[in-house]
C-alpha cells in the first residue's frame, strides 16, 4: 500500500496538512508525489525543502525540468517554455534563499521518471496508448521494457512529461498528474487515475491510497489562502 500526492506547485501549506493528515490516518505508509512541485503557488523553495529534508520519493514533472533547465540548458526548449509557464513565483520564493538554488535544482533533476512499484506504476503524465505499437503485448510483466522509452522520450510532446493523449492499459494501474481535475478522476479504459486536482488554481490537493492496483481511499486538502 503507497500513498501518491498530486502537482503541489508551490503550495507548502496545503502540502504539508495533507502530508500529516495522509500519515494521520496510514501510519508509516510510504508517500510518493507525481511531481510539479514547483511554480504557480507561493511556496515552491518551501516545498522542495521539505521534500529534501524529509526525503520524499516522487517523479519529476515539466514544471521541475523546466526549472532545471532555465538554469543549466537555458537554450533547451524547457528553459523558453519555463517563461510562459507561471515561473513568477518560483524565481519570486527563492529571492531570500538564492544560495539553495543549485542544491534544488539538481535534486529536481535527479529524480527517477517513473516508479514501477507493485501497486501502481507512477509518472508525471503517464505513458501515453501512443506508444502501443512499439511495446509487448503483454507489458504487466515487461514493464522493464519501457525504460528505454520513458528516459529517451522526455522531452518529446507524448513523453511522461508532457502527455495530453489518452494513456495506455499497463496491465497495473497508472497514478499520473499533469492534466488538471475538478477532483480524483479515474479512466477506466486505461486503468488510469488523474490525481492533479488543482491546488495552484485554489480548488484542493488530493492523496490517492493504492493496494494492489486500486484505489482504496482519497484524501483531499482545501488550498490554503497562504499558498495563493
Amino acid at each position: 500500500m503507497v500513498a501518491v500526492i498530486g502537482d503541489i506547485h508551490g503550495c507548502f501549506y496545503t502540502f504539508e496538512a495533507l502530508y500529516l493528515k495522509t500519515l494521520v490516518k496510514y501510519p508509516g505508509i510510504e508517500i510518493y508525489c507525481v511531481g510539479d512541485l514547483i511554480d504557480r503557488g507561493k511556496n515552491s523553495y518551501e516545498v522542495v525543502k521539505f521534500f529534501i529534508d524529509n526525503k520524499v520519493k516522487f517523479t519529476p514533472g515539466n514544471h521541475d525540468f523546466m526549472f532545471y533547465s532555465f538554469i543549466k540548458e537555458p537554450d533547451s526548449i524547457f528553459a523558453r517554455s519555463w517563461v510562459f509557464n507561471g515561473n513568477e513565483a518560483t524565481l519570486h520564493s527563492y529571492l531570500k534563499h538564492y544560495e539553495a538554488v543549485s542544491e534544488h535544482i539538481e535534486f529536481l533533476r535527479a529524480a527517477p521518471l517513473y516508479f514501477n512499484l507493485d501497486d501502481c506504476f507512477i509518472s508525471h503524465a503517464g505513458v501515453s496508448e501512443r506508444y502501443k505499437r512499439v511495446l509487448p503485448t503483454n507489458l504487466r510483466d515487461n514493464l522493464d521494457f519501457l525504460d528505454n522509452l520513458i528516459n529517451s522520450e522526455y522531452e518529446s510532446e507524448y513523453g511522461v512529461l508532457w502527455t495530453r493523449e489518452r494513456l495506455l492499459n499497463l496491465g497495473k494501474i497508472q497514478i499520473v498528474g499533469h492534466t488538471k481535475q475538478e477532483k480524483v478522476r479515474v479512466d477506466n479504459k486505461a486503468n488510469a487515475a488523474y490525481i492533479d486536482t488543482g491546488a495552484c488554481a485554489g480548488n484542493r490537493l488530493s492523496s490517492v491510497i493504492v493496494h494492489k492496483n486500486e484505489i482504496v481511499d482519497i484524501i483531499e486538502e482545501i488550498t490554503h489562502q497562504e499558498d495563493l
